[in-house]
């Protein structure tokens, strides 16, 4: 099943294309619009600071830049996506707005993403991770992305540890969510996917393990309803740089 997935994630973008006309009706009704308190929780996480620049990966249609955008301690948010379709769709959402000044837009890879070097202070994804054909590339490039006292943000599915929860939500992830999906979306096979890349991905302490590897300190993991989704926090601490003295010791 793992080898069939790696396979698939590495066009998983082309799926995206073929659902983004449905993509943020079916997320509001499929999370029950759950999936907004979610990132407003991982707004209170930004670092407390003005002017903060933004990228944003697996953007999608834009909804977490857009809200990112809204935030005033944001100046500027850069969000990267290889679906056309979607970045399509976020550029359509963004017009008129009053933020559309503060966000760009563009087709990017997320995972090698080809951006310079301590370019940005906070570095999120949300929902999409999992998708990617390698995920510690993608947290070691988001390391290296990152100024000094940088922030990574990561929004992801995991799996509830208490069977009362538990149970009930892998029958609607497995049944329920992919049925729907697949008819109001005409993509049977995408929402089967979608399932199947969150019963197959690490969560909670082992995701940890994956941001440590990458460099990030002050790691946290934030159990969201239940467990049906965790908010991860990474820093990337300020470099501690040795001060040459000419000081001599002194004789008494």
């Amino acid at each position: 099943m793992q080898e069939v997935l790696d396979k698939e994630k590495e066009q998983s973008f082309k799926i995206f294309d073929t659902i983004a006309s449905t993509y943020d009706l079916l997320n509001r009704l499929l999370s029950f619009g759950i999936d907004i308190l979610w990132r407003k929780k991982l707004l209170r996480q930004l670092p407390n600071k003005t002017n903060l620049k933004v990228l944003d990966l697996a953007t999608g249609t834009g909804d977490l830049a857009l809200a990112l955008a809204h935030d005033k301690r944001v100046a500027k948010v850069t969000g990267i996506d290889l679906s056309c379709q979607m970045i399509r769709l976020g550029r359509k959402k963004l017009q008129g707005l009053e933020i559309q000044d503060k966000v760009v837009l563009e087709i990017g890879d997320a995972v090698s993403i080809p951006k310079v070097d301590a370019s940005y202070d906070v570095v999120t994804v949300s929902f999409g991770i999992r998708n990617f054909p390698n995920t510690q590339k993608s947290l070691e490039n988001s390391f290296r992305v990152l100024r000094p006292e940088g922030r990574m943000l990561v929004l992801e599915f995991g799996l509830p540890k208490n069977p009362l929860i538990r149970l009930p939500y892998l029958f609607y992830f497995r049944t329920v969510l992919p049925f729907l999906g697949g008819l109001l979306s005409g993509n049977w096979k995408a929402y089967r996917y979608l399932n199947q890349t969150v019963e197959h991905y690490p969560y909670g302490q082992d995701f940890l393990n994956l941001m440590k590897k990458a460099g990030l300190k002050n790691l946290k993991a934030t159990s969201l309803s239940g467990g049906i989704a965790y908010l991860y926090s990474g820093d990337k601490l300020a470099e501690l740089k040795l001060v040459e003295t000419d000081a001599r010791p002194t004789t008494l």
